[in-house]
């Protein structure tokens, strides 16, 4: 595990079948210069992150390019780390369009955010998109990390069979494809979230036997952590100290939620699928798994859907007890639209959550989202129109300095969004001539 002080970002702690990686350690950037040359640094990270149906772009578009700008309402709550974040306003998912197909905006939209491909109509199983941006950075860097890539959501897949115009349900629920006619199924449960990270035999069938014998996962690797923290220095040993506390926190709170009484919803209320029943928490605990992911390099790339690409989810929290796709078609009316709002601005505070967790971990000579490049937004402008232009993106993070954030960056109208993913493999390691609709790589992001 060591030499001489100096340890392998690959060093992970083991027990009892559980495997548990590290967040970048000093003691390890001796081991990567010598792998990668003196200018190793922190490794970059990629995020995809989808909301579903749109925005209300009067209340999310800046009225100023440049850095002197002013956060519209929708984006208040990015106001704390806005010098972390690029506002984008031009982008285009064309392959949302109909081009020919009729209607299903909804399921062409997810179908061809990362892929920039027109998705073939059909509602059975002979669905073809293309692949996706963090398919192609896996495809060509995720042998570096155990897991290649990861892919988050929040809603359940509902199945087979036609879920919009004629389109099958894999479309909607779908960020991710692996080629043309692979899917890539988001993960929901926290548990199988949580034992694909640190679980050194995903599949074996004694898991729960093992889970059973054992207080946590931590307990299992306790030994091997202390043997590690006597080889470590100071600000290594607190950085160790910081990482362990907040997985026993998280693997506390995933225990908590299980426990907590079933909640009587209103007549009317769609009820939560599965613990956590509150959403925010669920939302939470997701964003702290990614964290996690991240910090102990288990994998560089993720997609995360906060819903289901169409999803009629219901946001009492902000007042709003209809469905998120069915008010979306507000006919102008004042109040749909406030509702709109009031899910849309919902989603950045969740966005705001994620990026402050990022921002607050120390990592090289800045912090780990310093060394990200976190995507949000939509392949739908207006939910009421199924407008797919000029389309709903942020970009988060510096990429190990290669961003220029705190800015509002508008492109030409009709820019394909798949130039701005060329932009973001090219910064991540994973350089790619054209794919999907592109035309080139998107300038103006340094």
């Amino acid at each position: 595990m060591t030499s001489g002080g100096r340890i392998s970002r690959r060093t992970v702690l083991r027990g009892m079948g559980t495997v548990v990686a590290l967040p970048f350690l000093d003691a390890m950037t001796p081991r990567l210069r010598a792998a990668e040359g003196e200018k190793a640094a922190p490794p970059k990270r990629m995020a995809f992150l989808y909301i579903p149906n749109g925005a209300h772009m009067e209340d999310w578009t800046p009225a100023k390019e440049g850095t002197d700008f002013d956060l519209p309402p929708i984006l208040q709550p990015l106001s704390a780390i806005r010098e972390d974040v690029l506002v984008l306003s031009g982008l285009t998912c064309d392959k949302g369009r109909p081009n020919g197909d009729g209607a299903g905006d909804h399921a062409r939209a997810s179908s061809a955010f990362l892929t920039g491909a027109q998705a073939r109509k059909t509602a059975g199983a002979n669905f073809r998109s293309g692949v996706s941006a963090d398919q192609i950075a896996s495809q060509k860097v995720g042998d570096r990390t155990r897991l290649s890539s990861l892919e988050l959501g929040i809603e359940k897949f509902r199945g087979s069979g036609n879920c919009d115009s004629g389109y099958s349900c894999v479309y909607e629920d779908t960020l991710a494809w692996g080629d043309a006619t692979t899917p890539l199924p988001t993960v929901v449960n926290l548990h199988i979230i949580f034992d694909r990270l640190f679980s050194d035999r995903p599949n074996d069938p004694n898991r729960q036997k093992r889970s059973r014998l054992r207080a946590s996962v931590l307990d299992a690797v306790l030994d091997d952590a202390h043997s590690l923290e006597r080889t470590l220095g100071g600000s290594d040993r607190q950085k160790l100290d910081q990482y362990l506390t907040s997985v026993r926190d998280l693997e506390e709170r995933i225990k908590r939620s299980e426990k907590l009484p079933p909640i009587v919803l209103p007549e009317g209320t769609k009820k939560p699928e599965e613990l956590p029943a509150d959403l925010t928490d669920h939302l939470h605990l997701v964003s702290d798994l990614l964290v996690l992911a991240f910090q102990t390099d288990v994998t560089r790339i993720v997609t995360y859907m906060f819903g289901r690409e169409g999803s009629d989810q219901k946001y009492p929290m902000v007042g709003v007890n209809e469905g998120h796709h069915t008010i979306t078609h507000h006919q102008n009316k004042p109040e749909l639209q406030a509702k709109i709002r009031a899910i849309n601005t919902y989603h950045i505070e969740q966005f705001a959550y994620l990026l402050g967790k990022l921002k607050s971990i120390p990592e090289g000579s800045g912090t780990l989202l310093d060394n990200c490049l976190i995507a949000y937004g939509s392949a739908i402008a207006d939910g009421n129109r199924h407008e797919h232009g000029d389309l709903p993106v942020l970009l988060a993070g510096k990429g190990g300095g290669t961003v220029q954030t705190g800015r509002h960056l508008r492109v030409p109208r009709e820019t394909p969004i798949n130039n701005l993913w060329l932009a973001m493999l090219e910064r991540f390691g994973a350089p790619t001539a054209s794919y999907g609709d592109s035309t080139g790589v998107l300038q103006g992001l340094a």
